[in-house]
């Protein structure tokens, strides 16, 4: 089973950016999944932010941060990046990674367990 790990949440100011990384403990299946970031808020369902195939062909982007958020990921290191910029109080929410999901270009769905995830507070 792949355990993955997200790290680079914190403040940040709002229009500000900060910048996420997801890593896999498993190498060998990493690389051959579709993979994505996931956001929670208290209350609320998690919700899809940005999901990547496994050969970066292919990516998913939520409508509320479509051009300011970019993913990538890089198999040979097993890591998985969320770049986000121009920040809103609105983003502000628990930040997960899922090492397999189901996407097409318009839905993301987690199919696998998620890591501990990382907190992100953006401040108005």
């Amino acid at each position: 089973q792949v355990q993955v790990v997200e790290s680079g949440g914190g403040l940040v100011q709002a229009g500000g950016s900060l910048g996420l990384s997801c890593t896999a403990s498993i190498g060998l299946t990493f690389g051959t999944y579709a993979v994505g970031w996931f956001r929670q808020v208290p209350g609320k369902e998690r919700e899809g932010v940005s999901c990547i195939t496994w050969n970066g062909a292919l990516t998913y982007y939520a409508d509320s941060v479509k051009g300011r958020f970019t993913i990538s990921r890089d198999n040979a290191k097993n890591t998985l990046d969320l770049q986000m910029n121009s920040l809103k109080a609105e983003d502000t929410a628990m930040y997960y990674c899922a090492a397999k999901v189901s996407m097409t270009r318009d839905y993301c769905s987690a199919v696998s367990s998620w890591g501990q995830g990382t907190q992100v507070t953006v401040s108005s």
